[in-house]
């Protein structure tokens, strides 16, 4: 996914090559170590909350932790069609 950009929500686009994985915010819960990892990830300034509206996800990219507005399996069904867009057709390849 070389040069593919992620739109997360705002005016936030992140490479998605840098994507690591995105989670649904509801379903860390009360998870420990979830909950632990997002509190030192706040502590050392890494997450930036993209506004307007409630977070619903979790992104995490190779520099930051990003809470978004955008559900995850919307984020996901972006991630996945730029995938499929950035593998070139087995015909394409051989030309």
């Amino acid at each position: 996914m070389r040069g593919l950009f992620l739109h997360i929500g705002g005016d936030v686009s992140v490479l998605a090559k840098d994507v690591i994985l995105i989670l649904d915010l509801k379903s860390i819960g009360t998870g420990v170590a979830s909950q632990e990892f997002l509190e030192i990830s706040r502590d050392e300034g890494l997450i930036t909350e993209i506004g307007p509206g409630e977070p619903k996800s979790v992104v995490l990219t190779t520099e930051r932790v990003y809470l978004s507005p955008i559900s995850s399996l919307t984020l996901g069904g972006r991630a996945k069609f730029l995938q499929n867009f950035a593998v070139p057709s087995s015909k394409a390849a051989k030309e």
